[in-house]
C-alpha cells in the first residue's frame, strides 16, 4: 500500500524590516500578523507555540515603533480622553491584526477557561506599556483615567439629591459630611472581579464629585457565608475562581483598576482640561479604610492607598502573590512605604500575613479598633482628618504624595506592569497555583 506523503507545513512569513513611515509599517505588519493568525490556527500545538512567540516579538518591534502613532490616531493627538478598555477597542477597530477585537475577547471569555485561552491580551499589555512608557502620551492615558466615569456623571445629580446609590456589587452613601463606599459582592466574600470593581469606581466617583462630602469611607459589607455570617468582610481579594474560568478581564480589571479606582482614591479626579501640569492638581478627598475580618491581596493593595486605616480586634492582612501568580497591583510600589523592603518582599514572595494586632500590622493600620466600634471610629477619624479645614487637609494631603509617589514614577511603574502583568496571566505556573491552591473545579461561578 502507497504511503501518502506528508507535506510540510508552510514556512513561516519573513519577518518585516520597521523603520519606514507609520502608513507603511502597519501595512506590512497587518500583513505579517494576519499570515501568521492563519498558520496559528491550522497548524499544530507544538508549531503554534513557536509561531505565537515569533509574532509577539515582532508586535513588541512594531509597538517601540509606533504604539505612540496608534494612540495619537485614535484620540486625535490627545483631543479624545479613552479609558484603557476604550483606547484598546478603537485601536483594534481599525488595526485588527495589531490588537484582538472585541469579538475576539469575547470568544476567549465565553471558553471559561483561562488555560484555554490563546494569550490575545498579551498584545494589549506590550501595546500599554509601550504606551505609558511615553511621556505624553503616558500622561495622558492616566489623565483619561483619572476623569469621572461616564455612569457616575450621569447619576451625580440623583445621588446628591438622595445621598445614595445602588450600583449592585457596590453602593454610596452619604452620612452627613462623610461618603461610605461599601463593597458587597457578598457570593465571594467581597472579592473583586470585573463588574465589583466597576461598581467601587462609580461609588467611588460619586462621593469624589458630591461637594457636601469631606472624608470617603471604604468598607465591606455583610456576608452570609458560613464562616462569617451576618459579619462584615472587607475585601477578599481578586475572585480567583472568575480568574480560573478565564472571567478577569486584564484590561478591565488589571489595569483599570490601577489607573482608575485605586489611583482616584490617591489623587481623586483630575481637574484641569491639559494634562502636562508639573504640579498636582486634583479634586480630592481624604479616605479611610474600615477593614473587619481581613484584607487580602487587592483588599491589601487598597490599604496602601489610604490616609487612615481602621482595623478591628484580630483581623489581618497580606498579598499572597506567590500563592496567586501575578503582580498584586502597585503594592510593589507602595507597600515597602508601609513596611519596609525587607516585610515587603517576605509578604510578596513568602506569604507572611500581617495581623493587626502585632507590630508588622501596625505598619499597615493605624488603629485597633475593639469588637462593636468600628461606626465610632470611623465617625471619630473622619473628623480629626478635617480638623483644620479641607484646605489644609487637602493641600497636606498633596504635599505628601508628591514627596513619596511622584506622578513620572507611577507612569514608568506602570509601563512595566502592563507588560509584565500580561505575562504572568498567560504564565502556565498561574494556572497549576489555581489548581493546587484554590481547587476552582469544586467551586461555582
Amino acid at each position: 500500500m502507497q504511503k501518502l506523503a506528508v507535506r510540510p507545513a508552510p514556512p513561516a512569513p519573513a519577518e518585516p524590516v520597521f523603520g519606514a513611515s507609520f502608513a507603511r509599517d502597519a501595512e506590512a505588519a497587518s500583513k505579517y500578523f494576519t499570515e501568521i493568525e492563519a498558520l496559528v490556527q491550522a497548524g499544530k500545538a507544538g508549531e503554534t507555540t513557536a509561531l505565537k512567540a515569533q509574532a509577539l516579538n515582532v508586535k513588541e518591534k512594531f509597538f517601540r515603533f509606533h504604539a505612540v502613532a496608534l494612540y495619537d490616531e485614535v484620540t486625535g493627538h490627545g483631543e479624545r480622553f479613552l479609558r484603557v478598555g476604550e483606547l484598546l477597542m478603537a485601536v483594534s477597530s481599525r488595526y485588527p491584526a495589531l490588537l484582538p477585537t472585541r469579538e475576539q475577547i469575547e470568544a476567549e471569555r465565553a471558553l471559561k477557561q483561562q488555560s484555554a485561552k490563546e494569550g490575545r491580551e498579551l498584545d494589549q499589555g506590550l501595546f500599554l506599556g509601550q504606551v505609558l512608557a511615553d511621556e505624553r502620551c503616558g500622561m495622558h492615558l492616566i489623565h483619561a483615567m483619572l476623569r469621572p466615569k461616564r455612569a457616575a456623571l450621569e447619576q451625580i445629580a440623583e445621588f446628591r439629591q438622595s445621598g445614595f446609590a445602588d450600583l449592585g456589587e457596590a453602593t454610596a452613601e452619604r452620612h452627613g459630611k462623610v461618603g461610605h463606599v461599601t463593597l458587597r459582592n457578598s457570593k465571594f466574600l467581597n472579592a473583586e472581579d470585573d463588574r465589583a470593581t466597576a461598581a467601587l469606581e462609580t461609588a467611588l466617583d460619586l462621593v469624589l464629585l458630591d461637594d457636601a462630602i469631606e472624608v470617603g469611607v471604604l468598607r465591606g459589607g455583610i456576608v452570609q457565608h458560613p464562616k462569617y455570617k451576618d459579619r462584615r468582610i472587607f475585601n477578599a481579594g481578586i475572585n480567583l475562581t472568575h480568574l480560573y474560568y478565564g472571567q478577569i478581564s486584564f484590561a478591565h480589571f488589571m489595569v483599570e483598576r490601577e489607573l482608575g479606582l485605586l489611583h482616584k482614591i490617591y489623587r481623586g479626579h483630575w481637574r484641569s482640561g491639559s494634562y502636562d501640569e508639573q504640579y498636582e492638581d486634583y479634586v480630592e478627598k481624604p479616605w479611610i479604610a474600615a477593614v473587619e475580618a481581613f484584607a487580602i491581596g487587592g483588599g491589601c493593595q487598597l490599604l496602601c492607598v489610604m490616609d487612615r486605616v481602621l482595623a478591628e480586634t484580630g483581623s489581618y492582612f497580606n498579598l499572597p502573590a506567590s500563592k496567586e501568580g501575578f503582580i498584586p497591583g502597585a503594592a510593589n510600589l507602595r507597600f515597602p512605604r508601609l513596611v519596609g523592603g525587607k516585610l515587603a518582599r517576605e509578604g510578596i514572595f513568602f506569604e507572611r500575613v500581617f495581623h493587626a494586632d502585632t507590630p508588622e500590622g501596625r505598619r499597615i493600620c493605624d488603629e485597633v479598633v475593639p469588637p462593636g466600634g468600628m461606626d465610632a471610629a470611623i465617625e471619630a477619624n473622619a473628623a480629626q482628618l478635617v480638623r483644620a479645614g479641607m484646605m489644609s487637609t487637602v493641600s497636606n494631603r498633596k504635599a505628601l504624595r508628591v514627596a513619596e509617589e511622584p506622578l513620572p514614577i507611577f507612569r514608568r511603574y506602570m509601563a512595566t506592569y502592563a507588560r509584565q502583568q500580561s505575562r504572568c496571566l498567560y504564565d502556565q505556573k498561574l494556572i497549576d497555583n489555581l489548581k493546587h491552591s484554590w481547587k476552582p473545579d469544586s467551586r461555582r461561578m
